[in-house]
């Protein structure tokens, strides 16, 4: 519940909040049908996901992971709190994961269990009001499907899609939309950023890791080598086709998409490289969504491109917990740019900052929407808005340091509690409008 204290900090966030960079919008209200959501992923809340094959690597030496996952913030056994907090804010929506290597602990062994335990979630949702939206692949992966290559194995689209068969089939009727699979593209979008000493330790990680399983190749979605990069590609863009076929026979009017990691890419000067830079970092992705019901757009920042490549963001810029710039109206950017390339419908499926500053986070939320809705007023049709995340959670290789929560998790006795900034958003998804 939200405190008199916490409601008296919101009312100060509010009055301090800027005006964005950006056009205001013509209209304040959004549609009624709006969807107001808060985003998690299972491996990051769930905890002790043992089969999984991030698992596996967060638990060796050598490891790209500053710490393993753990207990997460014990979403597995917590769902109700977390369903009840989001309820609670005001929101109407719940983006979260179902997990393959729990569905899937060996090949071809399917858990009745695990799929009970995702169907009570869902329909903890739908008693509280909130539509689920569900993606059936975060990143993470059984350990034997990455063991045997992950993605680039010839069998991945296939093995998927029996995957997705199996849990439409059990879960099917009451999810509200799927998103086969979150930043397929990230590692695209990481390759100009990190330095090539990550990329040795990440091919070190994943080697010590087949060594230890005595197999040829262990590849993961989100931690791979350069050089997996091309097959990676190939093996991700074959699962969402076979996943979506998967899906569509068993529930056709179920709406079906994937989530992008997308960048606000602004061209500066006559030979920006941006155009170049998009091709390649979203090209076949936009293609293969004109096909689809909707594509997810996930955006945290922008990217300033010249001639040479991506420029430094501008002095005296408002920073995240790793230095890059936070710039609300990207956002609209983004989505502008998303469904121009596409024509199919937005989901903001998820849009966040990592600091350690909420007051940061609670006037970046109304300044980005503010963005968003300008671009809606423009005609780009917007389903609804995901913040990431509910909680502050494991954020992959970099441990527990990024806090993009709306809500702050203690790690022993995993009581969670709302910051100022779910009372900022929570106001505007109850009204409705900015």
């Amino acid at each position: 519940m939200l405190d008199r204290r916490t409601l008296l900090a919101t009312a100060a966030a509010l009055m301090a909040t800027p005006a964005a960079a950006a056009r205001k919008p013509t209209n304040p209200r959004f549609p009624e049908a709006f969807l107001w959501g808060a985003a998690t992923a299972p491996h990051q809340i769930e905890g002790n996901n043992i089969a999984s094959d991030l698992w596996w690597l967060e638990n060796q030496q050598p490891t790209i992971f500053a710490q393993p996952s753990g207990d997460a913030c014990n979403s597995f056994e917590l769902w109700e709190a977390d369903l009840d907090i989001v309820k609670a804010m005001g929101l109407n929506c719940y983006r979260f994961g179902i997990e393959w290597a729990r569905i899937e602990p060996e090949k071809g062994l399917f858990s009745q269990a695990m799929l009970d335990h995702y169907k009570a979630v869902i329909d903890g949702c739908r008693a509280r009001g909130l539509t689920p939206i569900v993606t059936y692949s975060h990143f993470t992966a059984p350990r034997w499907f990455s063991a045997q290559g992950g993605w680039t194995n010839p069998e991945s689209a296939y093995l998927f899609a029996r995957y997705c068969d199996k849990a439409t089939r059990a879960l099917g009727q009451g999810i509200d939309r799927v998103i086969t699979l979150n930043e397929p593209n990230i590692l695209l979008l990481l390759k100009p950023m990190l330095p090539p000493k990550v990329w040795d330790i990440q091919k070190l990680t994943l080697e010590t890791a087949a060594r230890r399983l005595g197999v040829d190749r262990f590849v993961s979605a989100n931690v791979a080598g350069l050089d997996d990069l091309p097959a990676l590609q190939s093996g991700l863009l074959a699962a969402h086709k076979a996943g979506k076929a998967a899906i569509k026979a068993v529930r056709s009017d179920l709406p079906i998409g994937f989530s992008l990691a997308m960048m606000d890419d602004q061209a500066v000067g006559n030979a920006s490289v941006r155009d170049r830079m998009r091709r390649e970092l979203y090209g076949e992705w936009l293609e293969l969504a004109k096909a689809d019901d909707f594509i997810g757009v996930q955006n945290y920042e922008r990217a300033l491109w010249g001639d040479k490549g991506r420029l430094p963001a501008p002095s005296g810029a408002t920073v995240n917990w790793s230095g890059s710039e936070v710039w609300g109206p990207s956002l609209g950017g983004a989505v502008r740019y998303a469904h121009e390339a596409t024509g199919v419908p937005i989901l903001v499926s998820e849009h966040g900052v990592g600091t350690d500053d909420d007051a940061i986070r609670a006037r970046f939320i109304p300044e980005a929407l503010a963005g968003l809705k300008a671009a809606m007023d423009d005609g780009v049709p917007v389903l609804g808005y995901c913040h990431w995340s509910l909680l502050d959670n494991f954020e992959w290789i970099f441990g527990y340091k990024p806090k993009f929560g709306l809500v702050s998790v203690d790690p022993q006795s995993f009581a969670r509690t709302p910051k100022p900034s779910a009372a900022v958003y929570g106001a505007i998804a109850r009204r409705n409008a900015l």
